[in-house]
């Protein structure tokens, strides 16, 4: 079956080989002096077309950025390394090339004001918090990828891979949040990119390793390969998994609280919910109302079971009036 799932992928009259793979993703093989100019060089604009859309929270930018981005190069120079059982430069030049990109989303970020709500921007806030699903998504895009690649057919589709694995545009919000002090920001595009990373290398192993099955020396080593790998694909995994939850948790309180505002609201004419969000462990909840609030104890007494006990709650007014409510439970 395995054998047949792999003709039915890898056909032989398209597949290529790992030597001929190895030769295009080595960037120290063959004309190492353009083909790493050439990496370096449009890293580089990549990098800074991604912190234009970044800092402007330009998606057409962003994804100009992705399809340039020379990352994944290297990135799959690693899995076919680990595949032949040889240890190259891939890794040195996917570090560098990370360095670099942080250090440019760090120099962008000198143009942000110190008070701007980096969470309001939406090419940030949809890079910060990483969930199970980015995972699986990276996932399937590394094994298009690597699909990709392996086959002489198919080599159209890379500029669509490029597009739906983010490498770049995380590693610049990664130094943006970084210049800005927000290390939880910037830890959590760090986990993207990470997870990326390791499903781009996982999948292309795979598919690496399935097109010249038959050596036993590559089938050794890239089991070592898989064992290595195992350890931090784990741990991203699981650090995914824990967000992925919290980010559920945190949709259900919240759609709990603006049923519970709305009701509390209900008997004062006009007065309605606009937004329930989330921010430094409070909820707040913003209305618009044309008289004054009903009892806020009410509120609280109505939130009691249905979201975490001790949770600070805030009431903000459209005249911009702040009315602590106080915790859940007290």
């Amino acid at each position: 079956m395995i054998t047949g799932l792999r003709a039915w992928v890898l056909p032989e009259r398209q597949r290529r080989s790992q030597a001929e793979l190895a030769e295009d993703l080595d960037l120290t093989r063959g004309d190492a002096r353009a083909k790493q100019s050439a990496f370096w060089t449009m890293l580089f604009f990549s990098a800074v077309i991604a912190a234009g859309g970044v800092l402007t929270d330009s998606t057409a930018t962003v994804i100009g950025a992705m399809i340039i981005a020379p990352l994944s190069t290297p990135i799959m120079g690693i899995a076919i390394g680990a595949v032949q059982g040889r240890r190259g430069s891939a890794g040195r030049f996917v570090l560098a090339g990370v360095l670099l990109v942080v250090a440019v989303g760090a120099v962008g970020s000198l143009a942000v004001p110190a008070d701007y709500d980096l969470l309001s921007d939406s090419q940030i806030a949809g890079r910060t918090s990483p969930g199970l699903l980015d995972l699986v998504a990276a996932l399937a895009t590394g094994f298009a990828g690597a699909l990709a690649l392996s086959r002489k057919d198919v080599a159209a589709v890379l500029p669509g891979v490029a597009i739906a694995i983010s490498l770049v545009p995380p590693l610049v919000v990664v130094g943006v949040c970084a210049g800005q002090g927000a290390w939880w920001l910037a830890l959590g595009a760090l986990v993207l990119f990470i997870s990326n990373l390791l499903a781009l290398v996982f999948a292309g192993m795979v598919v690496f390793a399935a097109l010249d099955h038959d050596q036993e020396r590559p089938a050794r080593a890239s089991r070592r390969a898989y064992a290595t790998l195992g350890l931090p694909f784990t741990a991203v995994g699981l650090v995914l998994a824990a967000s992925t939850t919290v980010t559920v948790l945190l949709h259900v309180w919240t759609t709990r609280t603006s049923a519970a505002a709305t009701a509390w609201l209900s008997a004062t004419p006009g007065a309605q919910v606009i937004d329930v969000q989330t921010r430094s462990r409070t909820l707040y909840i913003a209305v618009r109302t044309p008289a004054d609030l009903p009892p806020l104890d009410g509120l609280l007494a109505d939130l009691d079971g249905k979201v975490p006990d001790g949770v600070p709650v805030a009431v903000v007014t459209t005249q911009g009036r702040q009315l602590q409510v106080g915790r859940v439970g007290d």
